[in-house]
């Protein structure tokens, strides 16, 4: 089977990004990381890694959030990528880049989904007394965080913990579930 060409998008340090590479499999291969972001630790772990590691600046694009994705768009289709996996990417797609990408765009989401959609998910976690709390892999669909879910993992929330305490915990669920979901969803597209 030929593996997957793989574009990572990220906004930051790349821990999930250094998931994905650690665990590359036969199904996929990371070809290219960008990042709205310039100067972001997640692009050196590519280029330590390897990989083809771009800035692609949102803000000279000012409030025209299509025309910056336009030109991801054209980036993706130059390097013949497959599959888009969001990783920490911390803008909200338009229908524009999302339709282009249908099917074969996913992210990773810090929560329990449909639970907490958004943003500051562990707070939320916990101001509403849940029990447990984890991590969401799914397909971005113009709604956001309410496409299809890939896969799942939960954690209980303890006494005493913190947003950061289960942040933390979180993210650990995080960088072995996405890998595997990358990988098996990878498969389903060479099916």
């Amino acid at each position: 089977m030929t593996k997957k060409r793989v574009a990572v998008l990220i906004s930051g340090r790349g821990s999930n990004l250094q998931a994905l590479m650690d665990a590359q499999q036969d199904v996929y291969e990371i070809v290219l990381v960008v990042s709205n972001v310039p100067g972001v630790a997640g692009l050196e772990r590519a280029r330590a890694a390897g990989i083809e590691a771009i800035a692609l600046d949102h803000k000279p694009y000012g409030k025209n959030r299509e025309a910056f994705e336009r030109d991801l768009d054209a980036l993706l289709i130059e390097r013949r990528i497959e599959l888009v996996a969001l990783a920490g990417f911390m803008r909200v797609l338009t229908p524009y880049f999302v339709r282009a990408w249908a099917g074969r765009l996913i992210n990773i989401h810090p929560s329990l989904l449909p639970k907490h959609p958004g943003v500051n998910t562990h707070a939320r976690a916990l101001e509403a007394g849940d029990a447990e709390h984890g991590c969401t892999v799914h397909l971005v669909v113009e709604e956001v965080d309410a496409g299809e879910i890939i896969g799942q993992a939960q954690t209980p929330i303890l006494p005493g913990d913190t947003p950061e305490t289960l942040a933390n915990r979180v993210l650990e669920l995080e960088h072995a579930l996405y890998p595997r979901c990358l990988a098996n969803f990878a498969r389903t597209l060479a099916a």
